[in-house]
C-alpha cells in the first residue's frame, strides 16, 4: 500500500516549534508497507509521526473509520495546510519498521491503543525531537512513563480522556451478558447447523441476584455499575484507592471494599477497568486468581497485561474461571498463538470465551470523538499555548500530571 502527498508550506505560528522551521520546500516520497508520507526537502522542517492501524477496504467503505492509516483521524489535510509534515504508518515492530525509523527525528507522535506505537525506553531515547506523544484515545501505558519523563527536558504525553468511555462500559456490560448467558456456543451450535439445547443451556445463569465487582472505579469503572444498577444485582462492589463520594455510592447501591481479594472472593463477576502500570502489570496471577470465587466470570477491557495469560488459560481449563471476555492483548495485535485465543472452559470442552480485537474504544461514534480531541491538543500544542485540559496530561514538564498510573510524589 503506497500513498504520497504534497503541499505548499503555509504561515504558521512562531510559537509552535515547527513553525519555526519554514523555508523548506516539499517534495513526495514513495514508501511501501501502510505509509503515507510528506516529507520536506529541507532537514530542518519538524514533523508528527502516526501510527495507526490499516483499514484496507473497509476505509473505503465507511470513511467514518477515522482510526486507520487511509482516513488519518480526518487530519492529514488540516495539518498540511499548516505547513506540518505528516508521516503515516502502521508498520511498528522491530528496528527496521517504520514507525522505528521515523520516529528519531520527529517533534509530535500520535498512536492509538487499539495498534500501539510502543514508545519503548531505548525508542524514546532515540528521539532527539520529540516533544510531545498523544494518544488517540484513552491509556499511554503504551510510553514508558518515566523515561518520558527524563529526555528532551520532559516530554508532555496525553490522551483523549473520556473519549470513549461509555463505548468501553458498553462492551463491558455486553461481554459480562455474553459469558453469563453462554452466548457464544449457543451461537456457534445454530451457524454450524445444529439444535441442542441442553448443549448451551448446562452453561447459562441469569445475572440478576449475581454480585458484581470492578476493579477500579473511574470513569469507565462507575458507568459500569451505573448500567448494571438495571438488572437487579445482588450486589455491586468496587476496591479502588480513592471512594466514590456517599452519595454517589447510594444512588448507584454500590459498595466499596477495602482489600481485592476480599472482593473477589465474593463475586460471581469481576471487571477490571484499572489503568496498566507497575503495580498492576501481572495483576491477575494464579496466585490472585486463586482467591476468586469458583466458577467466576473475569472481564478484562483495561489493559492484556494486567492479567497473566497461562494462568487465566489454567484457570479456565480447570473450571475455577467459569469464562474469560475481553477485548485486550499483549502484545497488539495478538499472536496467533496467544493461549486465551483458544481457552476454554475446561469441564464442559466449550464455551467460557468472549474474547474479540481491541474494539471496545474504538466505536466509530468513539473514534469521532477521540479524533476531535486529538486535533484539539495538537492545536493546543501547534498554538505555544500549551492549554491543554488538565484532565488530558499523563506526564508533562518532567513529571506526572495525575495519580491514574500510579500513586506517586510530586517531584521537588
Amino acid at each position: 500500500m503506497v500513498f504520497t502527498r504534497s503541499a505548499l508550506r503555509l504561515a504558521r505560528p512562531a510559537s509552535s516549534l515547527l513553525s519555526q522551521r519554514c523555508g523548506a520546500s516539499l517534495a513526495p516520497k514513495t514508501s511501501l508497507g501502510g505509509v503515507r508520507t510528506l516529507t520536506a526537502t529541507s532537514s530542518r522542517q519538524g514533523k508528527v509521526l502516526l501510527c495507526l492501524y490499516d483499514g484496507h477496504d473497509h476505509a473505503k467503505q465507511e470513511p467514518k473509520l477515522l482510526g486507520t492509516t487511509e482516513n488519518e483521524l480526518g487530519i492529514r489535510k488540516w495539518i498540511e495546510d499548516q505547513g506540518h509534515t505528516l508521516v503515516t504508518t502502521s508498520d511498528k515492530e522491530g528496528e527496521s519498521s517504520k514507525f522505528e525509523k521515523e520516529l528519531v527525528d520527529a517533534e509530535v507522535i500520535i498512536t492509538t491503543p487499539f495498534h500501539p506505537g510502543y514508545l519503548t525506553a531505548e525508542r524514546l531515547r532515540k528521539a532527539k525531537n520529540l516533544k510531545i506523544a498523544i494518544t488517540a484515545g484513552i491509556g499511554s501505558d503504551h510510553v514508558d512513563l518515566n523515561v518520558a519523563n527524563e529526555i528532551n527536558g520532559g516530554i508532555t504525553v496525553a490522551e483523549v480522556t473520556g473519549s470513549n468511555v461509555v463505548s468501553v462500559a458498553e462492551h463491558v456490560l455486553m461481554t459480562i451478558l455474553v459469558l453469563v448467558r453462554n452466548f457464544v456456543p449457543a451461537h456457534e451450535q445454530i451457524a454450524s447447523g445444529n439444535w441442542d439445547v441442553a448443549a448451551v443451556a448446562k452453561n447459562e445463569y441469569d445475572l440478576e441476584d449475581k454480585v458484581v465487582g470492578t476493579v477500579a472505579v473511574g470513569r469507565i469503572g462507575e458507568r459500569v455499575l451505573r448500567r448494571l444498577k438495571a438488572f437487579d444485582c445482588k450486589e455491586l462492589l468496587y476496591y479502588d484507592y480513592q471512594p466514590l463520594a456517599p452519595e454517589v455510592e447510594k444512588e448507584i447501591g454500590c459498595r466499596r471494599v477495602d482489600q481485592l481479594e476480599d472482593m473477589l472472593a465474593q463475586c460471581d463477576v469481576v471487571t477490571i477497568n484499572c489503568p496498566l502500570h507497575e503495580k498492576t502489570r501481572g495483576l491477575f496471577n494464579k496466585e490472585l486468581i486463586s482467591k476468586m470465587k469458583k466458577g467466576s466470570w473475569l472481564v478484562n477491557t483495561a489493559r492484556g497485561a494486567i492479567v497473566v495469560k497461562e494462568d487465566v488459560a489454567d484457570a479456565l481449563k480447570s473450571g475455577h474461571l467459569r469464562g474469560y471476555g475481553g477485548d485486550v492483548w499483549f502484545p497488539q495485535p495478538a499472536p496467533k498463538d496467544h493461549p486465551l485465543r483458544y481457552a476454554q472452559y475446561g469441564p464442559f470442552q466449550s464455551g467460557g470465551n468472549a474474547t474479540v480485537p481491541h474494539m471496545s474504544g474504538t466505536s466509530l461514534d468513539a473514534q469521532a470523538r477521540y479524533a476531535a480531541g486529538t486535533k484539539a491538543i495538537l492545536q493546543s500544542y501547534f498554538s505555544g499555548k500549551h492549554d491543554y485540559r488538565p484532565q488530558d496530561l499523563i506526564v508533562t514538564g518532567g513529571d506526572y500530571a495525575t495519580k491514574a498510573y500510579g500513586q506517586r510524589a510530586a517531584k521537588k
